[in-house]
């Protein structure tokens, strides 16, 4: 047997090796994101907390890293825009005024109609969509007087405009394509301390992710056989407020608190946004929910 021939067969049986045959063959689809300031990794980025803007830090810029672990080559499009409430996304067809670096252009449309002419002239060329919305409906709810029925009604319309949203990208991204929907880590556990703490709203806030929010999001992406990615509960909102911790400057605080003073801005600057370890929380809920492949 000439030298060549062996090299060539030596060859043949590498790509044959599952490992070997899907690098070689893994196609590169593409990943849509949607939604608000969370989708376009908005961060604090000075030690005074003054500084502000859009990073490459965000979760859908940390999908397509983890993704690979799981055997998928992702391209990320991003339709973000800082500031998105869930009607904005179905109303809005002016210019978004904080888009993400290398967001893709809404062409005159609203966030969401893009993001469906995106998905129908790729179909079969996606392989995930997140949407990462809602968070801006209820946020004015922590300065209501009574900011659980506040949430309350804001839900309402939560549900009857992300039921539409998912439905629609369901549509058009087709049955096989893989939905999150995302929801958020419990900010308002940061009022529990800092500047004039209000210890009442941060258990308040608790109730209100988990009986009103978080279910009316879950809801609302299945309605479109879509994922849910309960962040709150990752990032440790549910812990009981009786199991404590020591975190400076703060002293023995809840270790619900605690967490969402590590992951978020809101208890040094009061400002709602994830740190990057934030971030890769929701990236790594996000990634767990694509089946692997190979």
């Amino acid at each position: 047997m000439t030298r060549l021939r062996m090299l060539c067969l030596a060859l043949a049986a590498c790509l044959l090796l599952p490992g070997v045959a899907q690098a070689a063959t893994a196609p590169k689809r593409f990943y849509v994101s949607l939604g608000d300031s969370y989708a376009t990794g908005y961060q604090v980025l000075s030690a005074d907390g003054t500084k502000k803007d859009n990073t490459r830090n965000g979760f859908p810029y940390q999908v397509p890293k983890l993704a690979a672990k799981r055997g998928y080559d992702l391209k990320l499009v991003n339709f973000g825009c800082g500031g998105a409430t869930t009607t904005s996304l179905l109303e809005q067809t002016a210019p978004c005024s904080n888009r993400v670096f290398d967001s893709h252009s809404w062409g005159g449309k609203t966030q969401l109609a893009a993001a469906e002419k995106f998905l129908r002239a790729h179909r079969g060329k996606v392989a995930l969509v997140t949407v990462s919305i809602g968070g801006n409906d209820v946020t004015a709810c922590a300065r209501d007087a009574d900011p659980f029925s506040c949430v309350a009604a804001a839900t309402q319309s939560l549900k009857e405009n992300v039921t539409e949203a998912a439905v629609r990208l369901r549509a058009a991204a087709g049955k096989k394509v893989k939905i999150v929907g995302t929801t958020y880590p419990d900010v308002i556990l940061g009022a529990w301390v800092g500047a004039n703490p209000n210890q009442s709203l941060a258990q308040a806030s608790v109730v209100g992710f988990k009986n009103l929010i978080n279910p009316t999001l879950k809801e609302a992406y299945a309605e479109a056989k879509g994922g849910f990615a309960d962040v709150t509960a990752a990032t440790g909102a549910y812990t009981p407020f009786e199991q404590t911790t020591t975190l400076a400057p703060y002293g023995v605080i809840p270790r619900a608190v605690a967490k969402v003073c590590e992951l978020t801005y809101y208890c040094s600057f009061r400002d709602i946004h994830s740190t990057t370890a934030g971030y890769k929380v929701i990236a790594k809920l996000v990634a767990k929910q694509l089946p692997k492949r190979g």
